[in-house]
């Protein structure tokens, strides 16, 4: 098992804001396992929010490497030495995972859905994210997204409100509101009904993630579903928030890859906790990753190649919301001719 860690740099067509900053570049990674004559590759989508960079990844990669197993199949024992090392970088970590995964359905000829034994025809359409922008830029943007039957709506700021209902004057398309934990708790209650009254389907992460006993109190006041994100991670935080929202929020990049999502996913049914499927700003390879798992979930947020001013890769298709599965074996991904 050969590995290879290389950069992947990304600009967005838009300065991409939400409610703790906003950037157009990112610094991420592209991991190639090579094992038997095949290649195996996953995205690093490195998040600072959650302390990780391209130079903690890759400090993390070389902390893993020694470890590597020597067939793809070993997933639970690598996993064990790996953590038993260095237990955290999970954006890193997802990179791996998905590597793994992809060499396992091309070993196995399938595409990673039908090895997962899902069906390809219950993708749920995904929404298209607005960043948080003045009310000149976000009208360009919605111009832009008027294809899309599903909006996601950045807020966090003091024209919460406003922007929302500007956007349901000039748009009848589904909406879904995103705080990233950028309101209060005093704030979250006031807006909550004014949103539920302009059609609002749902809204993510109103509270910090840490005030879990805000969120129990908002919960069980809220007209609206409440789902948490940046509160939740792995299986093992289900338990503690079942009581606290109607949904969760996936990402490979948060659980670590496929592998803990799976975990994750099966924890929450047996919960009766709804569930999203959610990226980061990330090339076709991260977002196809994620997509193999789509037809487990009510609701897909899978858009952040769309954001991106140019994809290096190819791999799920689609568009205007609709996602379609690769069916080569594999993820399916292929780097795009000059990408």
């Amino acid at each position: 098992m050969k590995m290879t860690v290389s950069p992947l740099d990304l600009t967005t067509r838009h300065e991409f804001r939400i409610a703790r900053g906003g950037q157009k570049n990112w610094d991420h990674l592209v991991v190639t396992l090579e094992h038997d004559g095949r290649v195996g590759r996953g995205e690093v989508p490195a998040t600072a929010y959650y302390g990780e960079n391209a130079a903690t990844a890759r400090a993390a990669l070389a902390a893993w490497e020694p470890l590597m197993p020597q067939d793809p199949w070993e997933g639970d024992a690598f996993e064990r030495r790996a953590f038993a090392v260095l237990n955290g970088q999970r954006a890193a970590w997802c990179a791996l995972d998905t590597a793994l995964w992809d060499l396992r359905a091309q070993a196995a000829g399938v595409p990673l859905w039908r090895l997962l034994g899902l069906d390809a025809g219950a993708m749920p359409l995904s929404s298209f994210t607005l960043g948080l922008a003045d009310w000149e830029e976000t009208a360009r943007k919605l111009d832009e997204a008027k294809a899309y039957p599903i909006l996601k709506i950045k807020v966090g700021n003091a024209d919460d409100l406003r922007t929302v209902e500007r956007i349901r004057e000039r748009s009848s398309q589904v909406l879904r509101v995103d705080a990233n934990g950028g309101w209060t708790r005093d704030q979250a209650a006031r807006l909550l009904p004014a949103l539920a009254g302009l059609g609002v389907e749902f809204v993510e992460q109103p509270l910090p993630p840490e005030d879990l006993e805000g969120l129990l109190w908002l919960h069980r006041r809220s007209p609206l579903p409440l789902y948490v994100d940046e509160g939740c991670h792995l299986a093992t935080d289900v338990a503690k928030l079942c009581d606290r929202a109607s949904g969760l929020v996936v990402k490979l990049a948060k659980t670590g890859g496929p592998t803990e999502a799976l975990r994750l996913v099966h924890a929450a049914r047996a919960h009766g906790l709804s569930l999203m499927l959610g990226c980061m700003v990330e090339s076709s390879l991260g977002i196809t990753a994620a997509a193999h798992l789509g037809p487990l979930f009510d609701t897909l947020d899978l858009d952040g190649h769309w954001l991106l001013a140019s994809d290096p890769f190819e791999g799920v298709g689609g568009g205007e919301g609709r996602l379609t599965l690769p069916v080569r074996p594999g993820l399916g991904v292929v780097p795009r001719p000059g990408g």
